[in-house]
């Protein structure tokens, strides 16, 4: 990462969550300390209103705000691309929300730095996931997630069994060209993955037993990570 992103990066750092130790910034942006005081010294130098308080850590200035978003070409490719997959292979809302952050971001960008139009896109990504009954399901999924709400589904296997389950979906994980959900499965006990275009029904379910002590995502991505070993 270039030297300025860096900076503008620390900037940005600050007025989210200031007051900040020169070790918490340096552990944010994976850099040294004597890093981080070569920064704040270049910040000071270009005119951004930091100082640091003894005892305290480095603030801005109450008032201070960024310049307009300047976003390299690059950036702004990037930055389609994402929309995109994201409206193409997610569901209804999170796709509308997708939309709706574009738009958003092209308004506040500087004269002269506009989203690239859709017949100028070099990357594009197939929107025929929308068709699919994964489209609907992956967006029940997804709510479920956010409510922390049980769920039953009637799931088909890849020896093509079907089974009933309950389930505490925690988070959703695309690879292999396909959405994975990944979750508490009470009837096993344990956490367990599911693809979701073989979800045959799914709905969301006022489950009375409690959830075992320890269950998180963070907790199924050391469980998956642990089999990968």
């Amino acid at each position: 990462m270039r030297k300025s992103d860096r900076l503008f990066q620390l900037t940005n750092i600050l007025r989210r969550h200031q007051p900040l130790t020169a070790k918490q910034l340096a552990e944010k942006l994976m850099v040294s300390e004597r890093t981080i005081y070569r920064y704040v010294d270049d910040l000071s130098l270009s005119g951004i209103p930091i100082y640091g308080e003894p005892g305290v850590g480095y603030l801005l200035s109450e008032g201070f705000e960024l310049p307009p978003l300047q976003l390299s070409p690059g950036e702004l490719e990037a930055l389609i691309a994402g929309v995109s997959f994201t409206a193409s292979l997610t569901g209804k809302d999170f796709a509308a929300s997708a939309h709706s952050l574009l738009s958003k971001i092209e308004a506040v960008l500087p004269s002269g730095s506009k989203i690239i139009s859709s017949e100028d896109r070099v990357i594009r990504v197939p929107a025929i996931h929308r068709g699919s009954e994964t489209y609907h399901v992956w967006g029940t999924v997804h709510s479920a997630i956010e409510t922390k709400r049980w769920i039953t589904i009637d799931y088909n296997s890849l020896s093509e069994v079907e089974t009933s389950r309950t389930i505490f979906p925690l988070g959703l994980f695309y690879w292999g060209g396909r959405w994975t959900l990944g979750g508490w499965c009470e009837l096993r006990g344990d956490y367990r993955d599911f693809r979701v275009d073989r979800i045959n029904r799914l709905e969301l379910c006022d489950h009375e037993g409690a959830l075992p002590k320890g269950v998180s995502l963070s907790a199924y991505i050391e469980f998956k990570s642990a089999k990968l070993d």
